[in-house]
């Protein structure tokens, strides 16, 4: 499955995207995102979430802990390689201290547990969204001042 939720209003501050093999959870993202205008895209595999990644611009990444084949340690190290890197949250059924820790140490932007809580999810999104737009504003900032220093010396 890939597909693209919603409405495009809302694609200059980036999609979303739900990396899992259970098509429960995906569901569970529809219907909260439903009220907040934040645009789904949905995937199975890494593979193809690889290739999402490339000429779509997305702010976060909602990645299951265990993707067969794969998981969410491989989708952290190809989004880091990106020029505009989304933020990756983690999601398990047991989402204990062990894998939070992990995550957070190895530069994923949080971990939530399944069967999703519509609240937490919202107030986690939300925050990772305006961290996105803050880092992607502070890139775009230092690429100016580097093309202004360039165009000086």
């Amino acid at each position: 499955m890939n597909e693209s939720l919603g409405s495009t209003l809302h694609t200059s501050e980036g999609m979303i995207l739900s990396v899992s093999s259970k098509q429960d959870d995906h569901a569970s993202l529809e219907r909260i995102f439903q009220g907040c205008g934040w645009d789904l895209l949905k995937n199975d595999t890494l593979a193809s979430s690889f290739s999402a990644l490339q000429g779509t611009t997305v702010s976060i990444v909602i990645c299951e802990d265990n993707l067969f084949p794969g998981t969410w340690r491989e989708m952290l190290t190809h989004i880091l390689r990106l020029d505009d890197p989304p933020l990756v949250i983690v999601t398990a059924r047991l989402a204990d201290e062990r894998l939070w820790a992990e995550a957070l140490n190895l530069g994923a932007q949080d971990v939530l547990s399944t069967p999703f809580d519509a609240t937490e999810v919202i107030r986690i999104v939300g925050i990772a969204q305006q961290r996105w737009r803050n880092a992607r504003g502070l890139r775009a900032s230092r690429g100016r001042a580097a093309m202004t220093v360039g165009a000086v010396t």
